[in-house]
Order: structure tokens, then sequence, then C-alpha cells
């Protein structure tokens, strides 16, 4: 006699085996309260082989009837198996992905089925590092989980530091209170990112989901005071400890814990090759590098929706150029570093199409505001009152020279800071505004780096469908102003080469006033996009105000 617990197969890897555990002489409270060690369900073959039998016979039951998964409970009176209770088994993606396509196989369920018992988060799961299922070890805090995939790494708590330590090979997990787009660059070298505030539509976890990155948002029980996390039990988290978050569950933990392999399995690539022969439209994929453009075909993107030009220019070995262009006081100091520019844009756009050679690649001109391109005014103060501090305290002449020279720069760059700083920079001089009006050779040199990065690709045999998209547009003249530099280039070009770039143009839809426009826009492109994380909110904000009583004449 006794009782035990378990699972028609296996639900962290879904293989088709008894998994559960059972205890002689025992209620079922005293396997599930971790009183007394119980033996697996595989130890009954041989210790008690007739209720083994009756275990077996239990599953093909359960599973004939249920169509699906069970996590049951069972008890033993005298040799005599009783099934108590049985439900729906929950389950990792990996074990969801191995057992909706095994059961397919086995014809208990149809291919409709098979697709539809898998969750896109299952899929997502698969594609990021997960915490190996045995590592026993206690969450310390949770928060949301943000963006997918486990990460291990010492505590930082600046994104500067970040950036050192993460470039130098140490794996890093910059922790913020909330992050804001003047920590981008500590994004690109960490594992992970864990913050105590926000939630999964908060800056971290999108720009974290956007770079496939592991995040966990909003632990509000840790407070973060400088260098230091307090967590609620009296733990406190220094910079340099180890820690592991996992954005699957949003559990934080102390220590390296032990980390699995994100890969492709050969049940996930039946599944996604069925899917594909069901689904009604292509998916694309976001992709801002060749790498990016290398993994979202590995991973079945039918093309590349939106690539993001801002990516490329927050480089870290490209920041200083932008930063000098930004900088610069007329068109012709500002062309200097755009010529530099051009070649690197030439060749990460070479490197897309290649990647996707015979598929679409939607560009998007450079789209933010260029204050975001430049330190925040704090921590430029900070900066500059070091300097002049180590200028005081310096007695070498050569060293005083060169601080001193760098101070003149910080300077600079507080002014121009000062004056690009916006009330709302989402709708202000950006977009088309800035790179297309105010300072048009900055589209110019992009759309002629697609343009020979095209003539590249034609040369070495390259099928490529490059799509050029202007962003933030709200009226015609605007898109007509980008067209007329599009036009004349590639004329320019089409002529010099002998033959016809197959490179279109466009425009994003992510204004209200844009789609109030539209007419007077589609005559101009040839394709829309929409942008909707930005036209949602504006369009919320709209409907507000127009139920507003109106005002008296």
């Amino acid at each position: 006699s006794g009782t035990g617990v378990g699972f028609t197969r296996n639900p962290g890897t879904g293989e088709n085996e008894p998994y559960g555990e059972y205890m002689v002489n025992a209620q079922g409270e005293d396997v599930v309260a971790g009183i007394r060690t119980p033996e697996t369900l595989q130890s009954l073959e041989n210790t008690f082989p007739s209720m083994y039998d009756q275990i077996l016979a239990l599953r093909q039951k359960l599973e004939g009837y249920y169509r699906e998964i069970q996590d049951y409970e069972f008890t033993v009176e005298r040799g005599v198996l009783y099934c108590l209770q049985t439900r729906t088994a929950k389950m990792n993606g990996l074990a969801r992905v191995k057992t909706a396509v095994d059961l397919f196989k086995e014809g208990i369920i149809s291919e409709e089925e098979m697709i539809m018992r898998v969750e896109p988060d299952d899929i997502e799961h698969m594609l990021s590092p997960q915490l190996a299922s045995d590592h026993g070890s206690v969450v310390v805090v949770r928060g949301l989980p943000a963006s997918p995939g486990a990460a291990v790494g010492k505590a930082v708590f600046h994104p500067d530091v970040a950036e050192v330590q993460g470039r130098a090979g140490i794996p890093v997990i910059l922790i913020r209170e909330e992050t804001k787009p003047d920590d981008i660059h500590g994004f690109f070298p960490s594992q992970g990112i864990l913050t105590s505030r926000g939630g999964k539509t908060s800056h971290a976890a999108l720009v974290a989901r956007g770079k496939g990155k592991p995040c966990v948002c909003g632990a509000t029980e840790l407070r973060v005071e400088g260098e230091v996390a307090y967590l609620p039990n009296g733990v406190v988290i220094r910079e340099g400890d180890m820690i592991t978050i996992d954005g699957n569950t949003g559990n934080v933990y102390l220590g390296a814990l032990p980390l699995v392999a994100a890969s492709f399995t050969e049940e996930l690539e039946y599944l996604l090759s069925v899917a594909d022969t069901m689904r009604a439209f292509p998916v694309y994929a976001n992709a801002d590098t060749p790498e990016d453009a290398s993994k979202a075909v590995e991973y079945g993107a039918s093309g590349i929706g939106l690539c993001r030009t801002e990516r490329m220019f927050n480089d870290p070995e490209r920041l200083p150029i932008v930063r000098s262009m930004i900088l610069a006081e007329n068109t012709e100091d500002r062309q200097t570093y755009l010529d530099q520019l051009f070649p690197m844009q030439v060749t990460d756009f070479v490197g897309i199409f290649t990647a996707m050679a015979g598929k679409v690649v939607t560009i998007r001109l450079l789209d933010p505001p260029m204050h975001e391109f430049l330190p925040t005014p704090s921590e430029l103060h900070k900066d500059v009152t070091i300097l002049l501090h180590d200028i005081e305290m310096s007695d070498n002449r050569i060293d005083v020279e060169a601080l001193t020279e760098k101070l003149v720069t910080l300077k600079e760059l507080q002014r121009r800071s000062a004056a690009l700083a916006e009330v709302n920079p989402m709708l202000g001089h950006r977009g088309v505004r800035l790179g297309g009006m105010t300072y048009p050779e900055i589209y110019r040199m992009q759309i002629r780096a697609i343009m020979e990065a095209t003539v590249q690709c034609l040369q070495s045999g390259i099928d490529v469908y490059p799509q050029i998209m202007v962003p933030q547009v709200c009226m015609a003249t605007e898109l007509r102003a980008v067209k007329k530099m599009f036009v004349e280039l590639r004329g320019t070009i089409e002529h010099r080469e002998s033959t016809v770039l197959p490179v279109e143009f466009g425009t994003m839809i992510e204004t209200v006033r844009a789609c109030v426009q539209s007419a007077t826009l589609a005559p101009e492109v040839s394709f829309y996009s929409f942008g909707t994380n930005d036209l949602i909110p504006s369009l919320i904000n709209l409907s507000a105000l127009l139920s507003y009583p109106p005002i008296p004449q």
C-alpha cells in the first residue's frame, strides 16, 4: 500500500516514459510535503512489477481519453491502484513541443491540434538559454518575466560599468531601478537586465526583447541604492556578486546556476514546417545587423520587416563619429563625418542583404532625435565636475593640457545637449524632419549606402529586394523632399551601372496626421508599414481629446 504523484510523460523533456514519485505506507500529503524521500515510478518495475504494469495501463488510458499529457495522483491499497484525480500537465516549452508532435504522430490528435497546443511563448522559451531543471536553488526575489531566457553574470549597477566589463569578456547583469534610452550602451554587452520598476512594456523590456536579452522587470521588493541592491529577506547584492535571472518566470537567484543552451529540436523543426503550410501570410523579423539577419533566416523568417539604422549608429565604435557629426556647426563639417560613416553603412547593408538573399529587407532611415546619441545632462555635469577637479589637482603640464582639451569637448557636448533637448522628443525634431528636412545630408548618405550595397550584391549574383522606409512622416511635403533624393540618387547610380535597382520607396504610418493625410501620401510611395507602438497611444490621446465638450465660440 502507498500513494504517489505521476505524469503520463516527462514534463521537463516530453519523453514518453513514466515520470513521478511513489511512497510506501504513506498518504498523498507525505509525498508533496518532502518529509520522506520517495521512490521514482521507474523503480517500481523491480520492486512492485504488478503495480508498475497498472501504472503503464493507467498512463495509456488517461492519454487515450483526455488526448493530452496528464498530471495524476493515485493511491495503492493492497496492490490495487486507484486513480484519485487527474488534470492537464503543466510543461515547459521543450516538453510542450515534443509531446504535441508525438501525440500527432501517434494518431491521438490532428495536425491542427498539434499546432494549436503550442503557445508562442513555448517557442520563444526554446530559442533562449534556460535554467537547468535540477538547479535546486531558492528564489530570492521575483519580478515580471519581461524577456525570455536565463542569464548568469556579475551584478553591475551602471551602464558604463556594464559596457567596460562586458567588452572585457566579463559576464554581467545590469541592475537598475528603471532604464532609459541613455542606458542603451550598457545593454549590448550585458547578459541580462534586472529592474525594480517597470512592466512588460517598459523601456528595459522592449529593448531587451529587441536584442534577445533575458530581462526581469518590476521586481518591486528589490531596493536599488547606488551600487547595492537590498532584498526583503535581508540579503544584499553588491557589485561583483554573481546572480542568475530567469526571464521566463521572473525569478532571481543568488550565484551562478547551470544553463541549458537554446537549440532547434527535431520536433520543433517539424512543427514549424507544418505551421508554414498553414499560415495565411508571411512573418518578417526585426533585424539590425548581419548576425540578426542570419538568425532570422535560421528561424524561418520570410524577410526583414524593420531594420532600424539607429542601432547601427549606436555601435560604441561609431558613436564618437556620430557625436562629432551632431556637434558639427555647418554642412561641410557634418558631411566629413557622414563620409566616415558611409562605408560602414554600406558594409552593414551588404551583410544584411547577403544573409537575407532573395528576401525583402525593409530599412527604416534614421528615426530618433539627436539628443539620444549624446550623454544625459546629469552625466555630462558629473564628468565636467570630475575633470575640473583633476585639472586643479594635477601638477603635470602635459596632463593638464590633455584634460583641458577633453573639458572643451565635454562643454561643447553640454551646450549641444541643452540645445537639442525637447519637451516631447517622441513627436519633435526627429525622423523625416531631422534627417530629411533640417539635415538632408544624413538621409542622402543612408539612401546612397543602401543603393551602393544593392549594386555590390547584384554584381556578386545575390538577389536583393530592399525597401527604404521614411519614418515619422506627417505630410506629403516631407515625403516628397526625401523622394526627390531617392529618385536622383537611383537615377545616377543606375546610369553609372547600366542597370535597374530593385529598391522600393515607402513610409511608416505612425502619427495620427499621417493617417488623416493618407490619401496624399499614398501616391508618393510603393508601400506602407504601420508603427503601431507610436500610433496607438496617439490615437488614444486623440479619442480622449475628442470626447471633451466643445469649447464655446
